[in-house]
């Protein structure tokens, strides 16, 4: 008489299904809503106060010079428009005031029409007269910014630091896409 094993069917869930739902609940944990601000000193900003504040006015400086490209080279705008959609999402993240507006105002109007650059501000952002130039000068932009967004996550509490490194690692993209399309 042959000696056959028993099927063994795993009792409980198996590796695949835990590891599927570690992840999730990874992913879940960084979308939830965002932490109150503990270090509240004398009615003055708390440290991940400012920075959200400072976050969201690189995003919106950001926006604003992609809007001055848009405008200095319309052939770029149909490219360039979902990226600083991107951006003004991400300056939303961070809770900046009038990003909605922006959002929906067309970049290829005037710069001083869009509430992320005022028109003093927008008078200093020299643009490339070459359309390829303008696309390395903004991947220049995007880098620098998801760099010191990068160093910023050692001094920011998780939920914040979360998304710091969301949005920099965002940034990143839209930097090496800039330089691809420059090429």
């Amino acid at each position: 008489m042959p000696f056959t094993l028993p099927s063994r069917t795993p009792s409980g869930p198996r590796r695949r299904s835990l590891l599927a739902s570690a992840a999730s609940a990874f992913v879940l944990a960084g979308c939830s809503a965002p932490e109150p601000s503990t270090d509240t000193t004398g009615g003055s900003l708390s440290a991940a106060d400012r920075a959200r504040a400072r976050a969201a006015r690189d995003s919106e400086t950001l926006a604003g010079r992609y809007a001055v490209v848009i405008d200095a080279h319309p052939a770029l705008a149909e490219a360039l428009r979902p990226l600083r959609a991107e951006v003004v999402r991400h300056a939303e993240a961070f809770g900046a005031a009038g990003s909605r507006s922006s959002a929906s105002a067309t970049p290829a109007a005037s710069p001083s029409a869009s509430p992320s650059v005022s028109p003093s501000a927008s008078a200093s952002l020299a643009v490339s007269d070459r359309p390829k130039d303008a696309l390395r000068d903004l991947a220049a932009a995007e880098r620098a910014l998801a760099d010191e967004r990068t160093k910023a996550l050692l001094d920011v509490p998780g939920e914040l630091a979360r998304l710091l490194a969301s949005v920099a690692a965002a940034g990143a993209a839209h930097a090496y896409v800039l330089r691809e399309w420059a090429k």
